[in-house]
C-alpha cells in the first residue's frame, strides 16, 4: 500500500472510532475518493487485522472492540487550535452552553509533553476571539439540555413556545441543534405546524418528554435542509447581485459573506457581489447595513425590501418619535420567549 493510502486508512479508523454516521458516503466525501474507494478500504482494514463492519443502529461503519490506536500525539498547531477553541471560545461564553470544553483541554494539556504545554501556554496568552454578543447563556440552558438529550435519543418532546406573535403548544422531534452568529436553533418537526420548523432556543417557555419516540428523515441532513440561506431562514431561491462603491468595496470583498458569493472589481474601485441565495428575509438586513455604499441590482424584490425599509427608517427619524422618545411604544419584556426580530427573527 502507498503512503497516502496508508495515511488515509489510518485516518478513517480515527473517524470511526470518533463519533457514529460515517458511513460510505461521508467518508469517500471527506477524502475526495469515491465509494467503492471506500470499500476496498474497509476490505483492506479487515485484511490486516482491523475489522469494521456497518452497524444500522449508528447509521456507519464501527471498529469492533479490541482494535489497537496509538495514544494522540498532538502537534503544537493542533494544541494550540483546541486550546483556542476550548478556552477563548466556549470557555468564556462566546458559545453558550459549551463550558464544559473548557475541563475537557485541563485533562488534555495535563497529558501534553512538557515544551508543548508550554510553548502552548505561551501563544495561548497572546490569542483573544470575541463573538457577536448573544443572549443571557443561562436562560435556555435547562431548554439546551433536553434537547440535546432528545436529538441524541430520537425522543418526541411536548413544547410550549413563545413566537413573535403568540404562544403554542405541540409535539417537536428535533433533528438537531445548531449556533447561528449569536444563539442556538433546533430544527425538527413541529408537529403542529406538520413541517420542519427552525425553532430558537430561548423562545421555549417549557421543554417535557412524552416517552414517545420519532424516526428521523432518512437522508436528512442540515445543511442541505439550510440550502443556499444567507443563514438560516430559507425561502425561495434567487440571483442576487449587489453593487459596492469604492469605499465599501475592499472591505466587502475581503470577507466570505456567502459560499456561493462572487465579485467582480471595477476600474473605478468599486464592485459588484453576487450570490444565489435561498430566500431574502435575511440578505435584506445585511444590504441594509451597509448603508449608502451599496446598491441592489437585482433581484426587484430585494431592491423592493430595501426600499419600503429605508423610507421607514427615514420616517423614524422625520417624524414625531424622533424628537419625543416618550411617544414611542413600550418595548417588548425581555426573557425567554421574548427574543428580538428584525434580522434574528425565526420560524415559530
Amino acid at each position: 500500500m502507498d503512503h497516502t493510502r496508508v495515511h488515509r486508512l489510518l485516518r478513517m479508523l480515527w473517524l470511526i472510532n470518533s463519533r457514529p454516521g460515517w458511513d460510505a458516503p461521508s467518508l469517500a466525501r471527506e477524502f475526495g475518493v469515491d465509494v467503492r474507494t471506500i470499500y476496498r478500504d474497509v476490505r483492506g482494514l479487515s485484511s490486516v487485522g482491523l475489522p469494521c463492519e456497518y452497524d444500522r443502529a449508528r447509521r456507519g461503519y464501527r471498529s469492533r472492540d479490541g482494535v489497537f490506536l496509538p495514544p494522540v500525539q498532538l502537534t503544537v498547531e493542533e494544541a494550540l487550535s483546541l486550546a483556542v477553541l476550548c478556552e477563548r471560545i466556549a470557555g468564556q461564553g462566546a458559545i453558550p452552553y459549551l463550558t464544559a470544553a473548557t475541563r475537557a483541554i485541563e485533562k488534555l494539556r495535563c497529558v501534553l509533553p512538557v515544551e508543548t504545554r508550554e510553548e502552548v501556554g505561551a501563544m495561548l496568552d497572546g490569542v483573544r476571539v470575541r463573538t457577536a454578543a448573544g443572549a443571557d447563556p443561562t436562560e435556555a440552558r435547562d431548554v439546551y439540555d433536553r434537547l440535546a438529550e432528545s436529538v441524541r435519543a430520537a425522543a418526541v418532546v411536548r413544547c410550549r413556545y413563545d413566537s413573535l406573535s403568540s404562544t403554542s403548544e405541540f409535539d417537536f422531534h428535533p433533528y438537531a441543534l445548531f449556533f447561528c452568529v449569536r444563539a442556538w436553533y433546533a430544527v425538527g418537526q413541529h408537529t403542529g405546524r406538520g413541517e420542519i420548523r427552525t425553532l430558537k432556543l430561548n423562545r421555549f417557555a417549557s421543554v417535557a418528554p412524552t416517552g414517545e419516540r420519532f424516526t428521523r428523515p432518512a437522508g436528512f441532513d442540515l445543511a442541505s435542509h439550510l440550502g443556499n440561506a444567507w443563514r438560516m431562514m430559507r425561502g425561495p431561491e434567487h440571483q442576487v447581485e449587489v453593487w459596492f462603491d469604492a469605499e465599501f468595496a475592499p472591505t466587502v470583498s475581503d470577507t466570505i459573506w456567502h459560499p456561493t458569493q462572487q465579485t467582480s472589481h471595477h476600474e473605478d474601485g468599486s464592485m459588484t457581489f453576487r450570490c444565489t441565495v435561498s430566500g431574502l428575509d435575511e440578505i435584506v438586513w445585511w444590504v441594509l447595513s451597509m448603508g449608502p455604499h451599496a446598491v441592489v441590482r437585482r433581484p426587484p424584490e430585494l431592491a423592493g425590501q430595501v426600499k419600503k425599509l429605508a423610507r421607514g427608517i427615514l420616517g423614524v427619524y422625520a417624524g414625531p418619535r424622533a424628537s419625543a422618545p416618550g411617544a414611542r411604544k413600550k418595548p417588548r419584556p425581555s426573557g425567554r420567549g421574548r427574543g428580538g426580530g428584525g434580522p434574528g427573527r425565526t420560524k415559530g
